[in-house]
């Protein structure tokens, strides 16, 4: 009796493991973890009890338009983003000197967690029109902001991995 081969059946031979594992690899989703570095540096933060003109200079300081509010044990509880601060101000409803972050921050924010696939969280974004979401651990303290240029471009990267690797699979190179 002739057993049937995969290429008979139309499956296709299982792949050895290292070849099976280096594909594993090189398609793996990215996760929010993996902009760990450019998050921390866009990270600013202040406590609810900051005055408007320091938050005022740590985003004329920075290239981030957002500013993460803290609880005093450095959970994160709101934010203040450059179009939050200038409304505030040019409506006459706030002071630099005299008002306190946590009277114009915005208590309702977005935040992602380090285990969160990047391109979950850069569609949540488009979705809801935003530009910055904070990456928060779970006890929501704020570990970093994920920018949407940022996450974008790591996913062109990845994206740019994975086509050179599979052109080296295909000349013959193998993966490297």
């Amino acid at each position: 009796m002739h057993t049937p081969t995969p290429s008979m059946t139309g499956h296709a031979a299982p792949e050895s493991p290292p070849v099976a594992a280096a594909e594993a690899r090189a398609v793996a989703p990215l996760r929010v973890s993996d902009l760990g570095a450019v998050a921390r540096s866009r990270l600013l933060t202040v406590t609810a009890q900051a005055p408007l003109v320091e938050v005022a200079a740590l985003l004329s300081s920075a290239q981030i338009s957002v500013v993460v509010v803290t609880d005093l044990a450095g959970a994160a509880v709101g934010v203040i983003t450059e179009t939050v601060l200038v409304k505030r101000l040019g409506l006459g409803q706030a002071d630099f000197f005299t008002t306190c972050a946590g009277d114009v921050m915005l208590r309702e924010f977005t935040v992602c967690a380090p285990d969160d696939l990047l391109s979950d969280v850069l569609a949540r974004m488009h979705e809801r029109g935003l530009i910055h979401v904070v990456l928060v651990d779970a006890s929501h303290t704020p570990l970093g902001v994920v920018n949407a240029r940022d996450g974008l471009r790591a996913l062109l990267a990845a994206g740019n991995h994975e086509e050179a690797l599979l052109r080296n699979y295909v000349m013959g190179i193998g993966y490297q």
